[in-house]
């Protein structure tokens, strides 16, 4: 999956797949993870976002969708 590079204090990098609804993100420290079932409105929302990494963490992180890897 390709990511995007990001501008954000959290996030390095975020890429989505909308045929598995697969959100893949990069973090700052270099891991990477993978969350499923997540709407492509969603994943626009992030990338739209005044901070990505506030989005992130109140709408994706350990929240609302399981993380995969």
């Amino acid at each position: 999956m390709d990511r995007k590079q990001v501008s954000s204090s959290l996030l390095r990098s975020v890429g989505y797949d909308p045929d598995q609804q697969l959100l893949e993100v990069e973090l700052q420290d270099g891991k990477i993870y993978q969350y499923t079932d997540v709407p492509e409105q969603t994943y626009r929302e992030l990338m739209e976002a005044d901070s990505l990494g506030r989005y992130f963490n109140y709408n994706i992180r350990g929240l609302h969708y399981d993380r995969v890897r």
